[in-house]
This record gives C-alpha cells, sequence and structure tokens, in this order.
C-alpha cells in the first residue's frame, strides 16, 4: 500500500573512494566502507534518522525535518572524524538534503524529494553540507547564521535550474557546538492538540504532527481549504513551532494576540490558541485548539 508524506531525505556520499580502493585494495576498502555505514547509522539514528538505503559509496536517511536532517549532518561528519585512515587514506563524506512529499510503499521511498535529493548531493564536496535554497527557508533560526548562498545550479532531470546553500557547519568551533546545544533542551514541556473529541499530545524532541486532509496525517482534518499536508508542529528548543505547507495558508490566533496568517512560515505557539485553515478564524469552518503546558 502506498501513502505520502512529507519528510527530508539526506544523502551521504563517500569522497574519494577509487583513491580508497587503489591504495587499500578491493576487499579492505569495502570492508572499511561497510564499518564506516554502520557508524553513519548510529551517528543518524541519534538525531532521529533511519538509514533506509545502504550503496558502496552512498546512505539514504529519512529524518522528520530539515533541522533534524542538519543535526545529523553535523553529527555524520563528526563521527567520520574519528574514523581513522584506511592505509594512507582518510574517508570522507559529502552531504546534502532536501525536504517535501515522498511516496512510501512498504519500507521503500521515492518521487522527486529523493531524486532532488540524490542530485544535491553530488553538489557536495569533502566535508560539505548542502540543501535547497527551499529547504534552507525551513531552518530554525539556530542554524540560519551559518546558510550561504550558493546560487543556482543546473541539475539533472530538471528543466530549470535549481537554488542551492550551504550550512557552514564548520566555520569556527561555535558553528560546531550548534548540533549539540539543540540536543541539550529541556524536555518537560507538552503540546496537546484537541479537535471533534479527539486529543492529540505531543512532547518528545523528534515527535512531530502532521495536520491535514490526507489519512497519513497524524491530525486528519477532512475539509475542502484543508491542503493534504496542510502545516506540522515540532519541537525546537523547548518550543514548539507550526510550519505552513499549505495552498491556502493557515491562520494561528494565540490567545489575548491578534491572529496571524502564515504563508510557508513559521510561527512558534505558546499558551493557548486556534489553529485555521485557508480562512480566518471567524469565517472557518473547521478549528484546532492548542495548549502548551
Amino acid at each position: 500500500m502506498e501513502s505520502t508524506r512529507n519528510t527530508t531525505v539526506l544523502f551521504a556520499a563517500f569522497v574519494e573512494t577509487e583513491k580508497l580502493y587503489a591504495v587499500a585494495g578491493d576487499t579492505p576498502g569495502q570492508e572499511a566502507i561497510k564499518r564506516c555505514l554502520e557508524m553513519l547509522r548510529g551517528a543518524a539514528a541519534t538525531c532521529g534518522g533511519r538509514m533506509a538505503k545502504m550503496t558502496q559509496d552512498r546512505a539514504m536517511v529519512l529524518i522528520n525535518s530539515p533541522d533534524a536532517a542538519a543535526d545529523a549532518s553535523v553529527a555524520m561528519h563528526t563521527a567520520m572524524d574519528t574514523f581513522p585512515a584506511v592505509g594512507a587514506v582518510k574517508l570522507a563524506l559529502g552531504i546534502g538534503f532536501h525536504h517535501g512529499a515522498v511516496i512510501q510503499k512498504d519500507e521503500e521511498v521515492f518521487g522527486d524529494t529523493v531524486n532532488l535529493a540524490a542530485r544535491i548531493v553530488e553538489q557536495a564536496a569533502k566535508d560539505q553540507v548542502i540543501t535547497t535554497q527551499e529547504t534552507a527557508h525551513l531552518l530554525s533560526p539556530i542554524y540560519r547564521p551559518w546558510i550561504r548562498k550558493l546560487g543556482k545550479v543546473g541539475i539533472k532531470g530538471r528543466s530549470g535550474e535549481v537554488e542551492i546553500s550551504e550550512l557552514v557547519w564548520r566555520a569556527d568551533d561555535s558553528a560546531t557546538l550548534v548540533a549539540k546545544k539543540r540536543q541539550d533542551r529541556p524536555a518537560h514541556q507538552k503540546l496537546k492538540l484537541k479537535y471533534k473529541g479527539l486529543e492529540v499530545v505531543r512532547r518528545r524532541e523528534k515527535d512531530a504532527v502532521i495536520i491535514g486532509r490526507d489519512p497519513s496525517s497524524g491530525l486528519v482534518v477532512d475539509d475542502d481549504q484543508v491542503s493534504r499536508h496542510h502545516c506540522s508542529i515540532e519541537r525546537r528548543h523547548d518550543k514548539f513551532v507550526i510550519t505552513d505547507t499549505s495552498s491556502n495558508g493557515t491562520y494561528v490566533t494565540i490567545q489575548g494576540e491578534p491572529e496571524v496568517m502564515l504563508n510557508r512560515e513559521d510561527l512558534t505557539l505558546s499558551k493557548r490558541g486556534w489553529i485555521c485553515f485557508g480562512q480566518p478564524k471567524v469565517a472557518a469552518k473547521e478549528t484546532v485548539e492548542f495548549i502548551t503546558y
């Protein structure tokens, strides 16, 4: 059975594997790559990522958000630093990721997001992290100072050029510490969503929820103003952040504050309030109540 969901697809590709095999030989080289891949699987898992596919020179990781992908990228690069040289060759990675809709069938995922992420990693040199500018816009403020625009590039299989950016994770010591700081967040705050007698509670770091019309959504709201995957809510730091991913916009009212309309934008939820889809609360047919505590 096929289903569609939004996720971040990350590819990590080994750099200079030809040199590895030439110096160390085929069998030792393959064994070194295998050990590296298992180490990278563990590094990705610490950030909530699942290694979905491995080949001799790259790995695909599925992870729920661009922020988590940035965390995983730093963790994987840092892990590679600790891996000993094989012969005279020090293995390294190039990493690329993109966020969007994927089609899932059993354990396999495919679609344009996967294809684009696979092409983006081809733009990454040794120790680099590359993403699309579209995905870079979804990163939280903690990462934005480390984003450097690289301009447009032609991507095989696409008619137009794609804007890409680099996450300069190693600009200095504080840049390398960004992901570590993100892992030290308080874990006490909870989010409760209420809709037509249903309650959804989120509390964990990587425990996001998608609201939309699609049956695969964490909270299904069936209305013609609601997109299939209308918006998502995830924890960032000790806050819950809502991100609009719809065609009609998401309207958010925090109790005691003016209503805000999100158009592919983020907003931190606080206290108590209401989420509406495609139109303001005064005209909305469907409303989801949220409570943070």
